[in-house]
């Protein structure tokens, strides 16, 4: 979801492995993050995590905690950096372990069970692990294609809307997707397929989207700033694919950071191509600064963090009175009716599928 300068700086920050300090202590200052008393809580995230830097600093006024925040790649790269530490966490909080990785994680024991305070005010169909509370949901959004708008005007060609749309002989050789293997918008589009067509009948939609000239990249940062040619990264790098796997939110990003914004979002969404995904953070077992990682729990469903979301990180708050701000309604897509999968069911067959489908698209 990351367009222009901003997003750059967020990725180049990210690929250097930079950490990100909000509030005034630092880590001499606060004893050192792990230390006995620190006053530092380290965050470990995929690459999409932001947050204003007024909204931390409220965190930090509040509780005497600065937070750092450690990214890691895709959410699928984040999660098994986590568990090939598990235990000796990198830090006390990870955010981004979402519905399609979320057992992946579990099964691990990668989190200390704790119940935030606040929880009553988020929505029940979030709350995936609510008997045991090892994980807090924190934001959904929805996993979709999205076109580029000038490209289908100027030939004169309808974008597609469903996933029976992109096997047309028109849209070949048109769309880049994450692998399922490695990104979280990847796998959520491919569980959209088998929500679609079933466990019997996803692998040969794959065969035809693969005859149809799919192209798959390793990571959402690729495929929307690199390969799609509506995005301003993807005009930058002179993209040539008009049709990417991203989200329904990410239109008003490209509004957003357009210098001057435009009275129309140049890139539209594929309504019904959509996979609900849900996010959650947890407190990381063998954290050294417990005490710091569930006050950032409550913080990150509290009402004024859930309200900076929309505009930061590009997705929907949790919390049932957090509100929206206009443009992120405006120009984000509505989706009445996503494709789901039930938690228990992906648990069971995520690692076949993707084997099947790395088997059909990937070797």
């Amino acid at each position: 979801m990351n367009t222009t300068t901003k997003y750059a700086a967020t990725a180049l920050a990210a690929a250097l492995g930079v950490g990100v300090l909000a509030g005034c202590g630092a880590d001499d200052e606060a004893g050192g993050t792990g230390s006995k008393g620190s006053k530092t809580v380290t965050l470990v995230s995929h690459d999409s995590f932001n947050a204003s830097d007024a909204v931390l600093k409220a965190f930090t006024k509040e509780t005497g905690y600065t937070v750092k925040v450690l990214k890691s790649g895709d959410a699928g790269a984040a999660l098994n950096q986590e568990i090939l530490t598990k235990g000796s966490p990198r830090g006390d909080v990870f955010f981004g372990a979402d519905n399609t990785l979320l057992s992946r994680a579990l099964d691990h024991g990668l989190f200390t069970p704790y119940e935030a305070k606040g929880l009553d005010r988020v929505a029940e169909s979030a709350q995936l692990d609510a008997d045991e509370h090892r994980v807090t949901p924190v934001d959904t959004g929805d996993i979709c294609v999205n076109y580029d708008k000038k490209y289908f005007a100027d030939k004169k060609l309808d974008p597609p809307n469903s996933f029976d749309d992109l096997l047309d002989p028109e849209y070949k050789n048109l769309l880049v997707t994450e692998n399922a293997a490695t990104s979280s918008p990847g796998l959520g589009f491919l569980l959209g397929t088998v929500a679609t067509y079933g466990e019997s009948g996803y692998q040969d939609y794959w065969k035809k989207l693969k005859s149809n000239g799919v192209k798959v990249v390793d990571g959402w940062e690729q495929a929307y700033n690199e390969e799609f040619s509506g995005s301003a990264g993807g005009k930058k790098a002179k993209a040539d694919r008009p049709l990417v796997v991203s989200y329904a939110s990410s239109p008003p990003v490209e509004v957003l950071y357009a210098d001057p914004q435009p009275t129309e979002a140049p890139t539209g969404v594929a309504t019904a191509t959509c996979f609900r995904q849900i996010e959650f953070a947890g407190l990381l077992d063998g954290a050294k600064n417990e005490a710091g990682g569930k006050a950032l729990l409550d913080f990150l469903i509290s009402k004024r963090f859930q309200e900076d979301m929309p505009l930061t990180m590009f997705v929907n708050p949790v919390v049932k009175d957090a509100k929206l701000p206009e443009l992120f309604t405006k120009f984000g897509a509505t989706v009445d009716e996503p494709a789901t999968v039930a938690p228990e069911k992906i648990a069971k067959n995520r690692e076949q599928w993707v084997q099947s489908w790395s088997s059909l698209v990937v070797k």
